[in-house]
């Protein structure tokens, strides 16, 4: 086998029959690059001729694919646009109709910062607000072990770097070097395994009925092709209710306004139809 005349992917399809074609090839580079480190191998030939013998390492492969990166409050200019504009909206469109309840699907959570920052925010919004007005917030990961995480809400002092002592003091107990997400921040929140790629269900089961106000699918879509890419896209956008909007990372920009989405704020990231 000929490294140079046949791509990693090839390699790896070839190896295990390990379906990862849905990613983009820099992605599945830097993975292999990285498991190669871990598993001591010299060179991708080589780190393939492991994955062939070990199982271990073909379900570690398979994982390091679908761990993301996330922390709290990520996009400064996107949370604060959410504070004082998008959330306060959202509340006072409730408060002018029969819908007490804003819903958030929050689509790749990850280890859960994301989805706990929203939850601040509106727990912060609706405090002392006359109007019986509530907030549910699905969050879903197509990772087990991503999803126990974020349920868990278990975080080391470094992870709260870019929270306020206010947010910290107000939201977390200490307990030894870490942190703990307080009972009552995880109240309005419903965690499960979801994957956006399946053909089953169009939102998590656990929603009923979608009809989001606010999705947030962040730092997700470059990992995938562009008809992947699509697929993810349209399940959010048939998922939003009227006038709803969908939030992605700054990377990925480009990639809601070809698809035919409108940046309600310049550089925000934050969509609209």
């Amino acid at each position: 086998m000929n490294e140079r005349e046949t791509s990693i992917p090839q390699l790896i399809l070839q190896t295990r029959g390990i379906d990862i074609s849905k990613y983009e090839e820099v992605f599945l580079t830097k993975t292999v690059h990285i498991r190669m480190k871990n598993t001591y191998c010299d060179s991708e030939s080589a780190y393939c001729a492991y994955l062939e013998q070990s199982h271990i390492e073909g379900e570690l492969f398979l994982d390091s694919l679908k761990v993301s990166y996330t922390e709290f409050f990520r996009n400064i200019l996107t949370f604060s646009v959410l504070e004082k504009i998008i959330l306060p909206s959202l509340i006072m469109k409730m408060a002018n109709s029969h819908r007490n309840e804003i819903r958030i699907w929050t689509a790749a959570c990850a280890s859960g910062q994301e989805t706990y920052s929203l939850a601040m925010l509106l727990q912060e919004a609706l405090l002392g607000h006359h109007d019986k007005i509530n907030f549910r917030i699905f969050a879903t990961d197509q990772s087990e072990a991503q999803i126990q995480q974020a349920h868990a809400g278990l975080y080391p002092e470094s992870a709260l770097n870019g929270l306020s002592f206010k947010r910290v003091n107000q939201w977390f107990t200490k307990m030894g070097d870490t942190y703990s997400v307080k009972p009552e921040l995880k109240e309005n929140i419903d965690f499960s395994v979801f994957d956006l790629l399946g053909d089953q269900y169009s939102c998590p089961p656990e929603s009923i009925f979608g009809d989001f106000d606010l999705i947030f699918c962040a730092n997700l879509l470059f990992y995938y092709k562009p008809d992947y890419q699509k697929k993810i896209i349209q399940k959010t956008r048939n998922c939003l209710s009227s006038n709803g909007y969908l939030i992605t990372g700054e990377t990925e920009r480009d990639i809601l306004i070809y698809s035919g989405f409108h940046e309600v704020y310049p550089h925000t990231a934050i969509f609209q139809v």
